[in-house]
């Protein structure tokens, strides 16, 4: 077994509260600088950066993972997490049956912008990514499972957009594996509060801005096999491994 830095909720300048500066590539640089090896890139109801974000670490030998931040109907954000980069893109063409197409106000919300790994702005997305889409907080995790992905609640310790924030509590005879905490502090009460054990709590930065992003300290102990670790991490997180 191996110890496995990750940070798994990092948000690019697609994001429309994403720092401009927070593009693919810098990114990866910026992981490979902290010692991170597993990162997934999570911007708001999109996956249009993670192409450009797989060619840039790869490049730093970072091992990537394609994601998503969902916000649900009842403006819940989930971590959604895909086994390969063809998954989370036909997950992106499915939801936008989900969104609610309101123009951006780049003015105020920020812009949106779509890269490729060397930095070039090649697109930008008009519609608001960061609003809530039609898709609801018990639908989220069947979708996202279709496409062969892993979803689960984020940030359960803050005040807002948080499933214990919206709803009151974390539904009961929850199915989730795993969920994501913010800090630490409270981990052994969230635990409680989530019906999961310690080890299935993961710790990820929500990076909006580069310095935001982890360093080498929260580890998930995987086979010693890169080659796989997407695989593993994925049976980790489902309580398989």
């Amino acid at each position: 077994m191996k110890k496995y830095f990750y940070d798994l909720h990092i948000h690019s300048c697609l994001s429309p509260c994403g720092d401009d500066e927070a593009t693919p590539a810098s990114i990866a640089g910026i992981g490979k600088l902290n010692g991170l090896d597993i990162m997934a890139l999570t911007d708001h109801n999109t996956t249009k950066n993670c192409p450009a974000f797989f060619k840039a670490a790869k490049a730093y030998g970072i091992i990537p993972v394609a994601g998503m931040e969902l916000t649900t109907s009842e403006d819940i954000h989930m971590v959604c997490l895909f086994k390969t980069l063809d998954d989370a893109v036909a997950f992106d063409k499915a939801l936008d049956s989900y969104r609610i197409p309101i123009l951006n106000r780049p003015e105020i919300f920020g812009r949106q912008l779509i890269m490729d790994e060397d930095d070039n702005v090649i697109g930008e997305v008009d519609n608001v990514l960061s609003f809530a889409t039609n898709l609801s907080f018990d639908e989220a995790p069947t979708l996202v499972e279709s496409f062969g992905g892993i979803c689960y609640p984020a940030h359960i310790d803050r005040p807002s957009n948080s499933v214990i924030a919206v709803l009151g509590a974390f539904p009961p005879n929850s199915n989730f594996t795993c969920a994501e905490l913010h800090l630490k502090e409270k981990v052994t009460d969230y635990a409680v509060m989530a019906q999961l054990t310690e080890d299935k709590l993961v710790f990820s930065s929500d990076a909006h801005q580069l310095l935001d992003i982890k360093e080498a300290e929260d580890y998930i102990m995987l086979p010693d096999d890169s080659e796989n670790a997407v695989e593993n991490l994925f049976k980790f997180l489902k309580d398989t491994l």
